[in-house]
């Protein structure tokens, strides 16, 4: 059974570096404590596609009682090219308690210590690029005091 399904595979498409502000508190809502993190720009290489991220995008986060925080971001990229791709990113964060503290914090957690992966959809009007607009992407990301690293694999 199964045989004739095939196995996911993962191609690197990019590495994209966020810088970001501090988040604002909205406060704890029934779903969990609510928060906005501004998105003011970033760059992005690797072996499919380079450029920068346009600054103006939002990471929309709620901090869910069980401890995982449920992250929706959404944000513009713009290519070496000046094609530009819209991106919305929406995964999960959890880490052991100390480590979650910290981040909501501000402070550095070392990235192996947390658990945070995504799942994003690109979409474009660039006829070059239509690939993006035909695939799924998976991530995985890394949060610093100032930053947001991602890896962004195109699921093949």
């Amino acid at each position: 059974m199964g045989g004739n399904i095939a196995t996911p595979d993962l191609t690197l498409v990019t590495d994209l570096t966020v810088h970001v502000l501090p988040p604002i508190d909205v406060g704890t809502t029934p779903h969990g404590m609510r928060r906005v993190v501004p998105l003011t720009g970033g760059t992005f290489s690797g072996p499919r596609l380079n450029g920068k991220m346009i600054p103006g995008g939002s990471d929309y986060q709620y901090w869910r009682t069980d401890g995982v925080t449920e992250i929706h971001a959404r944000y513009v990229l713009e290519t070496d090219t000046g094609a530009k791709i819209y991106v919305e990113n929406t995964g999960l964060r959890h880490a052991p308690p100390e480590a979650m503290e910290r981040l909501a914090q501000g402070l550095p957690v070392d990235p192996k210590a947390v658990y945070f992966r995504s799942v994003a959809r690109l979409e474009t009007a660039d006829a070059d690029l239509a690939w993006v607009n035909r695939s799924i992407f998976l991530c995985s990301g890394a949060r610093f005091p100032d930053r947001v690293e991602i890896r962004i694999f195109e699921v093949g």
